[in-house]
């Protein structure tokens, strides 16, 4: 499993989802911050549950995508050998 591509790609969607919606981020940010100072337990367990469900994501689609790609190759090589006899 390849995970060079991961961090990039969520930094960036994070980034964008900030810059095309400055008064959301502004809330989140607010709301993490008063986790960490009030709440440390809580927004722990709540970070901890976010990467979990975001690697699950990323692992699923991962795997979809690969199956599907190999559907894909396959059915190329059978439509090259049918058009070939």
């Amino acid at each position: 499993m390849d995970f060079s591509g991961f961090l990039p790609g969520l930094v960036g969607g994070i980034v964008s989802f900030a810059q095309s919606n400055t008064i959301i981020a502004i809330l989140i940010a607010l709301i993490l911050l008063y986790l960490i100072f009030r709440r440390p337990k809580l927004f722990f367990g709540l970070l901890s549950l976010v990467i979990i469900v975001a690697l699950l994501f990323y692992m699923i689609a991962n795997l979809a995508g690969s199956g599907s790609e190999r559907k894909k190759n396959l059915l190329e090589k059978e439509q090259t050998q049918s058009e070939s006899q």
